[in-house]
């Protein structure tokens, strides 16, 4: 078990825009940084990180919180493990006490999984660089495809003996359980006979690690290096737990730290694609690893840029493959070039045959626009038949429809009109008719989906989405007023409760005739102080266990170190408490994802009306509690039929009044 000076020292050091940073692009947004959401697939920035409360907040899930739950939920970390993680980052020495035989056990099969890839990684690795028959005849490979050792070194490349069962044998010496080696795909069990044979899934290949964007590692890719007709070329791990193809792209925890800075990803399509740009200094690049381009594989490189460069073979097969891609990434928003190779040539062997600077220089001169791509393809098959060339025609607004931006779609048909030599009008009519169609596709199926009597319903859904029309007040929640003023409550213990400011009383008294007036008195304090005596002086509990538990928390924590702070509530060991205390101290930060200073958008700063914040919070509190008094007493007066105490009544309503004139409001 890892000591707690040992996370302390990773909770002191870590920060979280750094670690964050490794796995969304950041960009500035006043003191915070903003991006895009990493849990779902968006066109806006939604994710906010502010360094100094060095916590995070993605509004479009709700998820937050600090370095450690950002690990937990972006990569599914144990919390161990994402304390050992920025512990190796930040190069923290673990001490550890020794662990239990029960804790041991509640290590889960997932976390099993991943320990037996990294194991296999490691002994593929070693026999590749360390043992004679790794080195005479994987190394001796890798090295004829001209790779370099400190290029092996970095990707992990490694090789599997052409033995029946050396690396099952290996693992199972060293502790590792069989079913772990079966459920990641290493072992394969033929089950029969008086013993189950047991014999490895790539013997005689020379190994590719398939990374996390965290460097896990998911699974593997091998490739044979005999003649053998019958097999495979290349063969994956299947499909398990952690390993799924559609949704990994090989190269990217090597790549996106690139990808970020370059603000652009080359797209290929195989493992050596990936090491020999890396060879050759592009480093911003990853492979779908010979699979169809996914959805998911998209979103993925859309965490770190919004532009894609398709790389393609120079095969009638590469070509297709890209056209299928570029759809898919059209429909993600993303901003999407392309990149032929001479025939017979592909990502690889030009690399190899280009010096370093021939290589940036032939990419940056050859790069499309996906539409002068697909035209110049798609023209030599038309040639003078006007039958294909219409047809062509069409492919090309079908991918236009894909993109989500109105404006850029109209650019693209005005590019389109221009390069086809056809009328804008007849092309938009196309493409309306391409999305009308669309939009009723999608109708139904969020007919069936949602077991909706007639599309209407849907229709109807969607016009109170985009605001046409409003929700049915029959619909609409009753705002619960206590709730937010008790969370109000809460939000400035949190932001500024250690704040020393000056106080105006409002005291109750009499002028010369005898009517009640207000007489104002200034005194200083601290914020958490002046909202402490204030509900104690009204003998005020929340009403919200949440809120209940973080109030005492922070109480507590005011009467032993006489100061609030947040970061043990951040981390709290319970996840509701930490995510609330998260919610509510990225909330203020809102503002910097519409970018309102650029726009000239005044925004007051709370810092300078904390008086009023505190005390207009706790009035109104006060206020809705009276209301709440009221209404309870005449409820009670309705249902048990009892006369009314007139005297209570107005004694609480006049208090109301008082309220409401120290909120300088109309009643």
């Amino acid at each position: 078990m890892i000591t707690k000076q040992t996370i302390d020292r990773v909770f002191e050091t870590a920060r979280v825009e750094e670690v964050i940073g490794e796995f969304v692009q950041l960009k500035k947004a006043g003191s915070n940084f903003k991006g895009l959401s990493p849990f779902v697939d968006e066109k806006s920035p939604s994710f906010m990180v502010s360094p100094v409360k060095q916590i995070w907040k993605d509004f479009s899930t709700g998820k937050g919180g600090n370095a450690i739950s950002f690990l937990m939920e972006h990569e599914h970390y144990s919390y161990p493990e994402a304390i050992r993680w920025l512990a190796k980052k930040y190069n923290i020495e673990i001490e550890e006490t020794e662990q239990t035989d029960e804790q041991k056990e509640q290590i889960n099969e997932r976390e099993s999984m991943f320990l037996v890839s990294k194991f296999a990684k490691e002994y593929f690795h070693d026999i590749l660089m360390n043992s004679q028959n790794g080195r005479a005849i994987g190394l001796s490979y890798f090295k004829e495809r001209g790779f370099r050792e400190d290029i092996i070194e970095k990707f992990d490349l490694g090789y599997c003996k052409d033995e029946w069962d050396n690396f099952t044998k290996g693992a199972l010496a060293k502790g590792y359980e069989l079913k772990y080696l079966k459920s990641t795909g290493l072992t394969i069990v033929k089950e029969g006979g008086a013993q189950d044979r047991k014999f490895d899934r790539f013997k005689g290949r020379v190994m590719f690690p398939i990374h996390s964007m965290s460097g896990r590692i998911l699974g593997f890719g091998g490739r044979i290096l005999t003649n053998d007709k019958k097999a495979a070329k290349y063969l994956n791990s299947p499909e398990s737990d952690i390993y799924h193809k559609s949704k990994i792209l090989y190269g990217i925890y090597q790549a996106k730290k690139e990808i970020a800075k370059q603000d652009n990803c080359y797209l290929v399509e195989g493992y050596t694609d990936v090491i020999s740009f890396h060879q050759s200094g592009i480093e911003n690049v990853v492979a779908s690893s010979g699979t169809a381009l996914t959805s998911d594989q998209i979103r993925l490189v859309n965490r770190l840029t919004n532009n894609i460069t398709v790389l393609f073979d120079g095969d009638a097969a590469g070509m297709r493959a890209s056209i299928r891609g570029i759809d898919l990434i059209l429909e993600q928003g993303m901003n999407v070039r392309v990149v032929g190779f001479p025939e017979g040539e592909d990502p690889d062997s030009f690399a190899k045959s280009k010096s370093n600077a021939a290589l940036k220089e032939y990419l940056d001169e050859k790069a499309q626009d996906f539409i002068e791509f697909k035209v110049s393809l798609l023209m030599k098959e038309a040639k003078n038949d006007p039958v294909k060339k219409a047809g062509l025609i069409r492919d090309i607004v079908t991918s236009i429809s894909k993109i989500p931006d109105a404006i850029q779609r109209e650019v693209y048909l005005q590019e389109c009109s221009r390069i086809m030599d056809i009328s804008e009008q007849v092309l938009f009519n196309e493409l309306a008719q391409l999305l009308k169609k669309g939009a009723l596709n999608r109708a139904k199926t969020d007919t069936q989906n949602n077991n909706q009597s007639s599309p209407e319903t849907f229709v109807q859904k969607e016009q109170v989405k985009m605001g046409v029309v409003k929700r049915s007040d029959k619909s609409s929640k009753k705002v619960d007023q206590l709730h937010i003023l008790e969370k109000e409550i809460i939000r400035i213990l949190l932001m500024y409760g250690n704040e020393e400011i000056d106080f105006v009383n409002w005291i109750d008294g009499e002028d010369k005739q005898g009517r009640p007036i207000i007489e104002k008195e200034e005194y200083r304090n601290t914020i958490s102080n002046e909202l402490y005596l204030n509900l104690q002086e009204d003998e005020i509990e929340f009403s919200n266990e949440i809120f209940k538990t973080i109030y005492y928390e922070l109480i507590h924590q005011l009467n032993q170190d006489e100061k609030i702070s947040i970061e043990r509530l951040v981390g709290h060991e319970d996840v509701n408490i930490s995510s609330v205390v998260t919610n509510i101290l990225m909330d203020e930060e809102k503002y910097f994802l519409s970018d309102w200073e650029r726009k000239e958008v005044v925004v007051t700063k709370i810092v300078k009306i904390l008086p009023k914040l505190v005390s207009d919070a706790m009035l109104n509190l006060r206020r809705v509690l009276i209301e709440k008094k009221i209404g309870d007493i005449l409820k009670e007066i309705q249902t048990n039929q009892v006369a009314p105490d007139l005297e209570e009544i107005t004694n609480y309503t006049e208090l109301k009044k008082l309220l409401f004139e120290k909120l300088n409001r109309v009643i």
